[in-house]
């Protein structure tokens, strides 16, 4: 007797993003959440047209917001620029991409001056990006920061 045929197993992110496309009529679709895990990230784009999306594509510096936000010793993430933007000590801040390398969730919080995805639990340094609770395989990419008339500019990698 013969086994019946095989197939890769479908994901239910392969469906959704898949039925996306396809409501989509074919257009490029910049579908949040549908890059693979397993893709590298250390690039700092991930799913969306072109070469990246939103502000990780954007080729000068990004206002996001007063100096005075990002507190000592923690951060402040600004998600509809996909920037988070920490201060670990005094006077000197720093800047990444808000993407976590392990599925792309946006990171959502500064606690325990760690950043905090809310996916699958992984946490960053504030002072370098560097992975200190995995699943995440890689370091969140860093983006340059100044300080211009007391607003923070941020410059995407």
């Amino acid at each position: 007797m013969s086994e019946a045929p095989t197939s890769p197993a479908t994901t239910r992110r392969t469906l959704l993003c898949g039925a996306a496309a396809v409501l989509a009529g074919g257009a490029t679709v910049a579908v949040s959440g549908c890059a693979s895990s397993a893709s590298p990230s250390g690039s700092g784009s991930g799913s969306g047209s072109g070469s990246g999306s939103g502000s990780d594509a954007a080729a000068g510096p990004v206002e996001v917001g007063p100096a005075a936000d990002v507190p000592v010793g923690g951060g402040k993430v600004y998600r509809e620029k996909k920037i988070v933007v920490t201060q670990p000590t005094a006077g000197q801040y720093k800047a990444f991409s808000a993407k976590c390398t392990h599925a792309g969730c946006v990171v959502d919080q500064i606690k325990d001056s760690q950043i905090q995805c809310p996916c699958h639990g992984s946490r960053f340094s504030i002072a370098d990006g560097s992975v200190q609770d995995g699943p995440a395989p890689t370091p969140l990419p860093s983006y340059q920061v100044a300080v211009d008339g007391g607003t923070l500019k941020v410059t995407p990698s």
